[in-house]
This record gives structure tokens, sequence and C-alpha cells, in this order.
């Protein structure tokens, strides 16, 4: 069974291991080990505790969306027809098997949702909002707002 860590758990070291791998989760156990100044064993045993108990979630590949032509981001504030668990349920299931929605965020505020959409250009985008986002249950109203320049952007 999975324990789930609370920050409270986590000491320097373990800080210190999280920093280094988000900026650079290829990097050998022994360089790992080296950078936050403990030995290969402990180290493993750490980042194998931190990998079980869910700290760490995974490692994947960055990859920079320009390269593949998917420079278009959208922002989509989502408003519900209907905001009981159910529809809320039903909304999440759903928007989550949207490919293009890169993140999907509850907010308390004048509307329910704010989705990131990530497509190649506007015509793609506008398919994307016409096909899936509006055929989304529940949905009542969009309201978009197309990126001119992302300044930063944080992966993981």
């Amino acid at each position: 069974m999975v324990r789930k860590t609370f920050a409270g758990d986590l000491d320097e070291v373990d800080r210190r291991i999280i920093a280094v791998l988000r900026e650079d989760g290829r990097k050998t156990v022994t360089d790992l080990a080296r950078e936050v100044g403990i030995s290969k064993t402990p180290c493993q045993i750490r980042m194998r505790r931190l990998i079980d108990n869910g700290v760490i979630r995974g490692f994947q590949a960055v990859v920079d969306p320009a390269t593949l032509g998917l420079d278009h981001i959208a922002f989509v504030e989502i408003g519900l027809a209907s905001t009981h668990e159910k529809a809320l349920t039903d909304f999440n299931e759903a928007v989550r098997r949207i490919p293009e929605v890169e993140e999907c965020h509850m907010i308390a505020g004048s509307f329910d949702y704010l989705l990131k959409v990530r497509t190649l250009d506007m015509r793609r985008y506008r398919k994307v909002m016409g096909e899936k986002i509006t055929n989304l249950p529940h949905v009542a109203t969009t309201s978009t707002f197309v990126v001119m320049e992302a300044v930063k952007e944080v992966h993981g």
C-alpha cells in the first residue's frame, strides 16, 4: 500500500534530491548522490521511498512543443450548467480524454474550470473547441484567451 508523503515528511536531503531530479531526471544515481552529498546506496533508498510514496510520480521526456508545430496555446474558461458532484465527475472524466487539453483546473471564481489547450494553429483549435470542448458534459459557457507568447512554462 502506497502511503502519501507530506511536505513535513521530507528532510533537506530529500528536497535536494527532488530539486536535482526536477532539473535533470536522467541523472545517474551516482551523480545524484554526489551532487546531494550522500553515498549511492542511501541515495537509491531515498529515491525508491520518494517514488513509492508518490512524491516522484515518474520520469518523462520534456519535449519542446514548438518543434512539433504545437505552439498555439489557448486558455479556456468553462462555466458548467451544474456543479453537483455528478456533473463535476462527468466533466472531469470526459476532459481527460481530450489529448489537446494539456491542463484542466477546477477554479474558485466566476467560472468553474480553466483549460490549457495546445494545438497546431487557430484552425485546429477551432475544431477542437467546436467538436470536443463545447460538447463536454454540462458545459454552459466558454471564453477563450489566445496566448501571444509563453514567457515562462514549468514542466513537472
